[in-house]
């Protein structure tokens, strides 16, 4: 991206596509605070972003979780009368959602003048997000009958991803079974590894390991990663051990993948209480050079996103957020 900024600033007067264009490079190199940075130093040059480039910019706070930013943006459209078209509509459903606002981001979208397939798949993930399952289902209806679209399967695979964070474990297999009955669509490896996250979540590992060997495709970390995921939750040691080995497998030389598998191992080891087998595990990372990764988490101050990896020691503000942790108690 360097090179890009370093032609970009060559240009005597960028119009507002290529303004855009950087926008959209940043924000696919995942450097989102770069992308709002230049979105808000438009604003200083006197240009106004058109239509699309307020639709990146809003998906650019929807990936960084930027609310306060989106909000901003919302305004401006308003006070700028842009035209509310099924884009922008589209993206301030996204951002909303995945920003935390779910009654907002359905107000955006019960007040859109047009909808496509792509406004339904965002309202129904947005309710995957937050676990709200039945309303997934219900707008799932809803776009066939309002609309008259037919689901896709990323319509279908948003409803699959609402029923696994609502535990509607019925609900989910039947649609998995009737995906291409109903509506034309063959279930991919998205949809069943969906569904196998749903069953371990519930505990029902014979359901999800019959689904696994039944599989048109061969499966992908995915699957197992979830098998994993749940063993911790549930302390169940013989099937992580089962689903590290195929992840192992399927890793093929990948440290990144192989690493993460030692780590959910290692914890769910620790989980009950098997603290020598756990051991094991970091002795074998260090025979094999490899690293925890670390934890990262995200926060928006002020309209501007901080992100914070452990063991981290370079954000500007570390000796007043030191001070500040100093204050709390830890009990």
């Amino acid at each position: 991206m360097d090179c890009a900024q370093k032609m970009f600033d060559e240009i005597p007067i960028p119009d507002v596509v290529q303004w855009d264009v950087l926008i959209n490079g940043y924000a696919r190199c995942n450097l989102e605070n770069e992308a709002l940075r230049v979105f808000q130093y438009m604003f200083v040059r006197r240009v106004e972003p058109d239509n699309f480039c307020v639709t990146t910019a809003l998906m650019v706070c929807a990936q960084s979780g930027a609310l306060w930013q989106g909000k901003w943006i919302h305004e401006y459209i308003k006070k700028k009368s842009l035209g509310f078209d099924v884009f922008i509509g589209t993206a301030l459903v996204d951002m909303y959602a995945k920003c935390g606002c779910i009654n907002m981001a359905v107000e955006v979208f019960e007040g859109m003048p047009k909808r496509n397939a792509f406004s339904w798949a965002a309202m129904i993930r947005g309710f995957a997000i937050h676990g709200y399952a039945k309303e997934a289902i219900n707008f799932l209806e809803r776009m066939q009958v309002e609309d008259r679209l037919r689901p896709d399967g990323v319509v279908l695979l948003g409803v699959l991803m609402a029923c696994t964070h609502g535990g509607l474990i019925e609900e989910g297999r039947f649609l998995l079974e009737n995906m291409e009955a109903r509506y034309g669509v063959v279930a991919r490896h998205e949809h069943y590894s969906c569904v196998v996250d749903l069953l371990c979540r519930a505990g029902k590992w014979d359901e999800a390991i019959t689904l696994i060997n039944k599989m048109p495709m061969k499966p992908l970390p995915s699957v197992w990663g979830a098998v994993l995921s749940s063993c911790r939750t549930h302390k169940n040691v013989e099937l992580a051990e089962l689903a590290v080995n195929e992840l192992l497998q399927l890793a093929n030389g990948d440290r990144a993948e192989e690493e993460a598998a030692y780590v959910q191992l290692s914890n769910v080891y620790s989980s009950v209480e098997k603290d020598e087998y756990a051991c094991k595990i970091r002795r074998r990372f260090g025979e094999l050079g490899m690293k925890k990764p670390p934890g990262c988490s995200m926060i928006e101050v002020d309209g501007m996103a901080n992100e914070f990896v452990s063991g981290d020691v370079s954000h500007k503000n570390l000796a007043q957020i030191q001070e500040i942790l100093e204050t709390i108690p830890l009990f």
